[in-house]
């Protein structure tokens, strides 16, 4: 089920179909090449998805500070997939919290918030459109939804994990759904084998 949900996220964003595998993620048959745009990292560095991911996998999620629910549960589920890995896999496994909500996640606001999950997550932001346009290369939709009565606004992503290898290709995408130990499973899986 999760794979065909996923595939269903992907059409028309420019991957190609899942293949059939052991794998909880949709493993594509079209790896998304991943593009050499810099945002700006929790630091003040600049950090680009291509140039300075240099570990064997990087889980990337598109999301944000104040998501009520979704956010929460899908970084959750990943970093208790990544306590259940050896210490030689776990070393091997980079993630990158790419902000969807600019305009109120902070530097310091951002890198408070992937504190709670783990200090060595890499947080970004940039400006919207430029967010906007990494996510539609991963298969990721990031836009500002309506504005409420409140006068706040939507935010509205795709609440897909994307995995990167060493050659900055997305080969295989995780819904929302997947469990920590279907993360610790494909993780594992992933660094010792090809997808």
């Amino acid at each position: 089920m999760a794979t065909l949900v996923a595939a269903a996220l992907l059409t028309g964003c420019g991957g190609g179909g899942p293949a059939t595998t052991d794998y909880s993620g949709a493993v594509l048959t079209d790896p998304y090449v991943v593009p050499d745009t810099a945002l700006t990292a929790t630091d003040g560095s600049r950090f680009s998805l291509a140039g300075d991911t240099d570990r064997r996998l990087t889980l990337v999620f598109f999301g944000y500070v104040n998501c009520p629910d979704i956010c929460h549960t899908v970084m959750s589920n990943l970093t208790a997939g990544l306590t259940r890995l050896d210490p030689a896999d776990r070393d091997q496994v980079d993630v990158v919290f790419v902000t969807t909500d600019p305009a109120r996640d902070t530097r310091q606001a951002l890198g408070d918030y992937l504190a709670r999950y783990d200090p060595g997550f890499v947080g970004l932001t940039g400006d919207l459109a430029t967010i906007s346009d990494i996510g539609l290369d991963l298969g990721v939709a990031v836009e500002q939804g309506e504005k409420l009565p409140s006068g706040g606004y939507e935010v509205t992503h795709g609440t897909q994990v994307i995995g990167v290898d060493s050659d900055d290709r997305a080969p295989i995408v995780w819904t929302e759904g997947t469990s920590a130990s279907e993360f610790a499973d494909d993780i594992h899986l992933l660094l010792n084998g090809d997808v």
